[in-house]
């Protein structure tokens, strides 16, 4: 006792730590940007790119240039106004500076620099001070380039004045520092996707990127903004209208744009974002924005007299089924719930949307019955197909555990009950799933032979769906149930492994099963949980020695190296069922050797796009995809 006693004598006020200026965010950087990860390393990026579209949403910029350098550093150049360099009143430096420098410092505080604007904590280009390496920002402004360098977060330069600009503008470079992240390696995909979602959001803007590690570059320019957002999407799918409906008007203080249209499939795509930021979980716009389209069509229904006074209204379900929606909002004092900046909560738009939104709908549909009368017709074929979809959806819900009885010749399950150490193999054909039955782990390895190929969810409305006996038969194996009842924690396996044949029906098979999962089970992408098997291509043998080859260029340089001093057998395994188990668990299944690829949604945009072209119901997108594409294809069955 005595011991802690002292203890707490010799804690005192000099042993409460005060961290200085941009200190802190150097020793607690996943408070600022999330995780020191891929994630957050991306997130300086945006940080500075966001600064750059601040400008555009208060009407001074036009062009932004991302390159990605070839030492690693990343340059973000904008005609915006340029940071002003003049001293500080308050701080009695230059205000680039203090921008750099300082928490909480910027012009988004006040209103007026910046009406609206995205990152309204104004801790974004400080931040990434902080946690690069080395920071150089140039200013183009007054007919001047002025110039400053940073390290760690510090200046080592003062602000320097040379040559002169016939342009504005600010040109941020940075390189990360290897001291906080894990790794220092910009992955072009997961700019491109936020690069060409701010183009689609401020129209007429021109976003470039550029790789110089590979000279890749992709620019972005979308007069049409929003409208042409949600025609891309629909791309290779019949739609209703032809042009996307398309509402955009300021009210008390907010301004609301809107693009929407119906499509021939089944699914529900509504895209929502606040000053440029997507929020994820929604918010009092979406929701005043699905409000007002319920209310809308089940008025419309009844004045047309489609929906008898006897007759319940059409569910919002119902209603949003085969919508793609992109909804941006703009507005000052925008308050997003917690730092993720993912559910808009400011209560008074929801009424601004909703009244914007209806009375944009009944005028376009005052003027174009027809197209009305077909979205309503549409909307009660889906509420006449939710019962029978929830009766099929009854089939597939367990009870209690699941009961091998239930799925007799098919699921073989592992005997063990944690879904952390779980796998289930989703195998093509009874061949392969004897095979992978034979040679698995039975302990954590479970197996489910899949006959013939799945439904294309693309094509079918979910009563459908849920009346393909094998699509029944994964919803149950998985426990986790399906869309709106769709709960992550009760999935029975946490690695989901898609394993089929290296050739054109098991690419099929593929993309079918990813179809699913990803319009109806998308959770367990987002959560990791979807692996994709690579089964050898080859199986080269050379007196005692063998080799399994998952790669046409192994193959040519492993036979290189053997057909030097004799012959070399060569086995081409066009399918899984033409392995033994042994082969099969020691080149596919076995942790230890196998490689397996995870499934990750890296673009959600270009994969709704993606999806829709490839399932979709034209064939000239599809065949276009396919062409712009083929260079990109590792093996190709023939």
């Amino acid at each position: 006792m005595s011991a802690k006693n002292n203890n707490n004598h010799d804690y005192k006020a000099e042993h409460i730590q005060v961290l200085e200026g941009l200190e802190a965010v150097r020793r607690r950087p996943s408070m600022y940007i999330g995780s020191t990860s891929s994630r957050g390393l991306h997130h300086l990026v945006f940080e500075v790119v966001d600064n750059s579209i601040d400008e555009v949403l208060a009407g001074y910029c036009t062009q932004i240039k991302v390159t990605i350098n070839s030492d690693g550093s990343v340059a973000v150049v904008d005609d915006g106004r340029g940071i002003p360099v003049e001293n500080h009143p308050q701080e009695k430096k230059p205000a680039v500076e203090v921008v750099l420098t300082t928490l909480h410092a910027g012009g988004k505080f006040g209103s007026d620099s910046y009406k609206v604007a995205g990152g309204l904590h104004g801790v974004g280009v400080s931040v990434v001070n902080a946690l690069a390496e080395w920071l150089e920002v140039e200013v183009y402004r007054d007919g001047k380039i002025y110039s400053q360098r940073y390290a760690r977060g510090k200046k080592v330069s003062s602000i320097k004045e040379h040559g002169t600009a016939s342009k504005t503008g600010t040109k941020i470079t940075f390189l990360p520092d290897k001291e906080i992240f894990e790794k220092i390696d910009f992955e072009n995909e997961v700019i491109i996707q936020r690069l060409r979602e701010l183009a689609f959001l401020n129209k007429g803007t021109k976003i470039i990127f550029k790789d110089l590690r590979s000279n890749r570059e992709e620019k972005f320019k979308y007069d049409g903004g929003i409208l042409q957002y949600v025609a891309y999407m629909n791309q290779g799918k019949e739609t209703v209208p032809k042009k996307p409906i398309y509402i955009n008007k300021a009210a008390s203080g907010f301004e609301v744009e809107l693009a929407m249209q119906y499509h021939n499939g089944y699914n529900e795509v509504i895209y929502s974002y606040a000053n440029n930021i997507h929020t994820h979980e929604g918010g009092t716009h979406e929701y005043g924005f699905k409000v007002s389209l319920t209310r809308l069509i089940n008025d419309f229904a009844r004045k047309l007299g489609i929906l008898k006074d006897s007759e319940n209204n059409l569910s919002g379900e119902d209603i949003r089924e085969g919508l793609t929606a992109v909804l941006s909002v703009k507005l000052m004092d925008a308050q997003f719930e917690g730092q993720t900046k993912t559910k808009l909560g400011n209560s008074e738009i929801r009424s601004v949307v909703d009244n914007i939104t209806y009375e944009g709908i009944e005028a376009f549909f005052e003027q174009n019955p027809a197209i009305a009368r077909r979205i309503i017709e549409k909307s009660i074929r889906a509420s006449r197909a939710r019962e029978a979809a929830r009766k099929a959806r009854e089939l597939t819900r367990r009870k209690n555990a699941l009961e091998v009885s239930s799925l007799p010749g098919k699921l073989a399950d592992c005997t063990s009950k944690d879904p952390a150490e779980s796998e289930l193999f989703l195998v093509e054909g009874d061949s392969a799933g004897g095979s992978a039955k034979q040679g698995r782990d039975r302990r954590f390895q479970a197996i489910l032979p899949l006959r013939g190929k799945i439904i294309n969810v693309e094509k079918a409305r979910l009563d459908k769906i849920l009346a393909n006996e094998e699509i029944r038969t994964l919803i149950t194996a998985l426990g986790t149930g399906i869309e709106s009842e769709f709960e992550i924690r009760k999935s029975r396996y946490q690695k989901i492994v898609i394993m089929t044949d290296a050739d054109v029906d098991g690419s099929h098979i593929r993309v079918l099963l990813l179809t699913f999962f990803y319009r109806f089970m998308h959770q367990l992408i987002d959560s990791g949980f979807v692996y994709i098997a690579q089964p050898p291509l080859y199986k080269v043998k050379k007196g005692k020695q063998e080799a399994y080859l998952f790669r046409e260029e192994e193959l040519d340089k492993l036979l290189n190296e053997w057909t030097r001093n004799g012959g070399v057998q060569i086995q081409r395994y066009k399918g899984l069922g033409e392995m033994n188990p042994d082969q099969l668990w020691e080149t596919t299944m076995n942790p230890e050797t196998r490689i397996i690829k995870r499934v990750e949604l890296v673009d959600a945009i270009q994969a709704d796009h993606i999806f829709g072209v490839l399932m979709g119901d034209k064939v000239e997108p599809r065949r276009k995809f396919i062409e712009d594409n083929a260079r990109l294809v590792q093996n190709l069955d023939i």
